[in-house]
């Protein structure tokens, strides 16, 4: 007699409460030379959460994580903003899912459910949020892209902020990451479509 090994879907909420939550604050006051004005802050804040698809059945249905990451986006979009202190010029979002897990776990946290969430938290935007995702150990290193929050073409803000957790995710968690900046790289000069061009 066989094992029965159908799949068994997610029902019920989700937990959105996180192991452990990290800030990662940088500012940048030079590049090449001195700043061309004010210092480029890149924020990041990151959840370290549990996987509730990890080590079951392949599942088609991902919805249960789709919905409680609305939670997720609102909770670290607030945290991100509140560490640059100021208005977000850029941002962007990404996950490491951990080794009993798949990349479309990690996904599944990054849907526009988690994006409208996120724009609602830094007070709106209107640009497609860049996104990244990969399976990963802990202290995996994870290159969050940035891009302008109102304009996709606006060369200058194109960024990217690096996040690693040591101790994270383990096989069973998913790590999910919002990054923010308060302005473009410091002396961007390739032309393209310029913030100030851009209607808030």
């Amino acid at each position: 007699m066989s094992a029965d090994v159908s799949p068994v879907p997610v029902r019920g909420a989700v937990s959105t409460a996180p192991r452990k939550v990290v800030v990662l604050r940088e500012e940048v006051r030079a590049d090449g030379r001195e700043a061309d004005g004010a210092p480029l802050v890149r924020v990041a804040a990151a959840a370290v959460l549990a996987n509730p698809y990890a080590g079951r059945p392949f599942q088609d249905d991902l919805g249960a994580v789709v919905a409680a990451s609305a939670e997720v986006g609102a909770h670290l979009g607030g945290l991100a903003c509140d560490a640059l202190d100021g208005p977000v010029a850029s941002y962007g979002k990404g996950a490491i899912v951990g080794t009993a897990g798949e990349q479309e776990h990690a996904v599944a946290w990054l849907t526009s459910t988690f994006g409208d969430a996120l724009r609602e938290a830094i007070g709106g935007g209107r640009a497609w949020i860049p996104s990244v995702t990969k399976r990963g150990g802990p202290g995996a290193v994870l290159d969050v892209p940035l891009a302008h929050r109102h304009e996709i073409w606006v060369r200058s803000h194109y960024d990217a902020v690096t996040v690693a957790v040591p101790d994270a995710p383990g096989p069973d968690e998913v790590v999910v990451v919002v990054a923010v900046a308060n302005r473009g790289r410091l002396n961007a000069r390739l032309g393209g479509l310029s913030a100030d061009e851009v209607e808030p």
